[in-house]
Formats: C-alpha cells, sequence, structure tokens
C-alpha cells in the first residue's frame, strides 16, 4: 500500500493493532508491533528491517529490538489473530501447506539443503508448514511451525562431536529443547490440536499429496473426529466398499483369530479404471476469471487400506470417498482424492472442497510478494516466529479492508 492509502485507514490500523496486540504486556511494544505491521503494508521491494525501518522513518534498532531480545509472546498473538480470522473469513475448511524459505548462509534457525516446491528442487532453505482459513473468496494463515531437519536436532546422530556442533547451533538460534525434527505431518497435527485448544473448530481439512498419502495423517485426523478431503498419488491403496472381512475356518478349538479381508487391496487407480467413463459426470466448483470452472469426475466409495491399517474390532476398514479428476482427453485420471466426509455429501461440495487448496497458493504469494513473508534477515527461532505471525497480521489486515472497504486496497 502506499504512503497515502496507509494515512487513509491509520485509525483502522491502530484499532486492529490494539486488538490483535493486546496480549503484550507493555505498551511500547504494542506500539512496536503496530509500527511492524505497517512497515510489512508499505510499498518496498525489501521487507526486512533496514529498508522497512527507513521508509517508517524510524530507528531500526527499535525493530531489530523488538524482534529479536523482546520479550513478547508471538502465541498469544496468534491466538487473537486465529479467532479474528475464524470471525472475518468464515472457512468452509482449513487448508494444511508449507512453504519453502531460501537462505544463502547456513546460520538461520532450521536451513539445510532439502526439498522445497518452492523453488521446486533440493536447495538451501527453511521451510514453514502453516494451516490456513479458507473460503471461495478470502483466506488467512491461522498457524505457523518451522520445520526442524535432522541436521538441527542433536538427537538425531550418534557423532558426539557433530551433536555438540548441533547443540551450538541451537543455543545461537535460541531454538527450545522441544523443538525437534518432526515430520511436517507430525507439525500438522499439533497445530490443530493448538487451535482446538484455542477453542476453535475445523470446518473441513484440506491438503494435498504431500500430506494425503500419509496414512499416519489420515490417521491422526479420524482420530481427532475430524473431517477431511486430501489429494493422494494413484498408487495408494484400497477394498472395494462391498468388501467384507471374514474369519479363517477354525483348525481345532483354539482362537481363530480377527476376521481380515480375503483379499489383496488394489490401488485406486485400479478401482477408478475398473469402474470405467460411465459414471463420469462434469462438475464445476468455483467461478473463474473466464467463467465457471469445470471437469470431469468419477467418485466411488472405497476402504483405503495402506500401511498398518486400522481395523474396527469387526475387521471392517472404514469407508471413504475415492474422487478423480479424469479428463476426457487422458486414458487414465490425472488426480485423486479421498475424503472421510459423509457419503451423502453432496458431489457438488466434494469437489469444491478438493479444489479449495487454490487459496493457499494465493496466500502464500502476497505474504511472500507483497508482504515480505521471506525477508526476515534475522538468525533467531523466535525471531522467525515473530515476523511470520506479524506478517500474517498484515495479511489479515489487507484481507478485512478488501472484504469491507475494497477501494482501500485498490482492488475496486
Amino acid at each position: 500500500m502506499r504512503s497515502g492509502e496507509i494515512a487513509a485507514v491509520r485509525s483502522r490500523l491502530e484499532e486492529f493493532a490494539a486488538e490483535v496486540f493486546a496480549s503484550l504486556p507493555r505498551s511500547d511494544q504494542r506500539a512496536t508491533g503496530e509500527l511492524y505491521v505497517r512497515g510489512l503494508l508499505l510499498d518496498g521491494q525489501r521487507k526486512s528491517m533496514q529498508p522497512m525501518a527507513e521508509r517508517l522513518g524510524t530507528d531500526h534498532q527499535r525493530l531489530q529490538q523488538f524482534m529479536s531480545s523482546s520479550t513478547w509472546d508471538f502465541a498469544g498473538v496468534r491466538r487473537r489473530l486465529a479467532a479474528r480470522i475464524h470471525d472475518v473469513v468464515e472457512p468452509v475448511a482449513w487448508v494444511i501447506d508449507d512453504t519453502g524459505f531460501p537462505k544463502y548462509g547456513t546460520s538461520s534457525p532450521g536451513v539445510a539443503r532439502q526439498y522445497s516446491g518452492t523453488l521446486g528442487k533440493v536447495g538451501n532453505c527453511q521451510i514453514g508448514v502453516s494451516v490456513h482459513a479458507v473460503c471461495d473468496h478470502a483466506s488467512a494463515a491461522l498457524d505457523w511451525r518451522l520445520f526442524i531437519p535432522e541436521a538441527w536436532d542433536d538427537a538425531c546422530t550418534g557423532d558426539p562431536i557433530l551433536a555438540q556442533e548441533i547443540r551450538r547451533r541451537r543455543a545461537r538460534c535460541g531454538i527450545d529443547d522441544e523443538e525437534r525434527n518432526r515430520p511436517k505431518w507430525q507439525l500438522a497435527i499439533e497445530m490443530l490440536d493448538e487451535l482446538r485448544d484455542w477453542g476453535l473448530s475445523a470446518p473441513v481439512i484440506c491438503a494435498d499429496a504431500g500430506y494425503g498419502d500419509n496414512a499416519h495423517f489420515r490417521s491422526a485426523l479420524a482420530e481427532r473426529d475430524l473431517r477431511y478431503i486430501v489429494q493422494v498419488k494413484g498408487s495408494g491403496t484400497a477394498h472395494a466398499a462391498d468388501a467384507v472381512p471374514e474369519l479363517l475356518p477354525a483348525k481345532g478349538k483354539g482362537w481363530r483369530g480377527l476376521p481380515r479381508y480375503r483379499t489383496k487391496p488394489v490401488s485406486l487407480r485400479e478401482h477408478v479404471l475398473a469402474a470405467g467413463r460411465t459414471g463420469v459426470r462434469r462438475l464445476s466448483w468455483r467461478q473463474g476469471s473466464k467463467g465457471r470452472l469445470a471437469a470431469e469426475f468419477l467418485t466411488l466409495r472405497v476402504r483405503p487400506a495402506g500401511r498398518r491399517p486400522r481395523y474396527a474390532d469387526d475387521g471392517t476398514l472404514a469407508e471413504a470417498w475415492l474422487i478423480a479428476q479424469w479428463p476426457p482427453d487422458e486414458p487414465e485420471p490425472v488426480r485423486y482424492w479421498l475424503s472421510n466426509l459423509p457419503a451423502d455429501t453432496p458431489l457438488q461440495d466434494l469437489i469444491r472442497l478438493g479444489k479449495i487448496r487454490w487459496r493457499i497458493e494465493h496466500d502464500y504469494r502476497e505474504l511472500k510478494t507483497g508482504l515480505g513473508l521471506d525477508h526476515y534477515e534475522g538468525r533467531s527461532w523466535a525471531g522467525w516466529n515473530r515476523h511470520v505471525t506479524l506478517v500474517a497480521a498484515a495479511h489479515l489486515f489487507l484481507t478485512t479492508l478488501r472484504l469491507t472497504s475494497p477501494k482501500a486496497t485498490g482492488a475496486a
């Protein structure tokens, strides 16, 4: 936003900041929080502290101290942000994803050579996992976690010299002892638990195949009675919906074991190809810039198997929706989803929710290109968490303006 546009909404920004920073104990912290958010909103190529301070006409040491050595708790700010996001966005789903923060050095917390979807390859970067509240016309990040690679966890090596060096790196960055290497799907589950503890309820969980293909992730969602629709690969396996577990014939008077399916599960791809194109329907999911977006889909009921499936006491596996996008000019589907939404869910709703992940790409693009999500140059774990929290606050303020006063952001 240009300085004139900021000035026009200054009173709204101050009111917004007073609410989201109310958990900060000192008035100077609350004032600097509002200042930092204002710096993120102002036009400028870099949103690191030095150029922001120059645009704001303040000493960058004030911003530096606020981000690095001040005592404020970012979790309290996130909690207030999350509650306000739910009121503003009125989400139909929560979307889980992760994004890369490219880095040149090796001193930033969690930085390592690792795969980043942002880069499309292995590169030197940090990875942030996030949960976003989404609807068809708005979205915003509810919570964040910084992924800790094995190279930043001294418990992941048996080399005492390397372990000592890792501990020194962790200490320099102020990484809490409980922040250890955990898979990204587990970080996502921890955030869902945290958001639940904050009093928020997830409508439906959506995620790409990086999460959806993980049976442990899907099981963790089901254990929490969370509904989901997640993208998967066609190589995942399942039994047909009408498959019935059986007991093996008795061999004497001993224990007969538990009922189990006596046929092997087949791939999701095979289920769809066996059903054929006769059940394919053309369904739309939202209004695009050039009209309604629509494609051809086949939906089936299956019983997902996978590794170490969770059987019920009677030996059955839970039913789920299998959704396949199958263009008429393709010999087989190009995308697959699994969902534990009820069997009577309208197909239009299934497709709409399966496709709603596009909002998170919109968020990441704006968070990075407009608000400097990946511009933070500090080297502390707390600083990274504070920066992404304040960027999320700036993004929510912009989202609120678009929904209530689109002219204020040039959107109308």
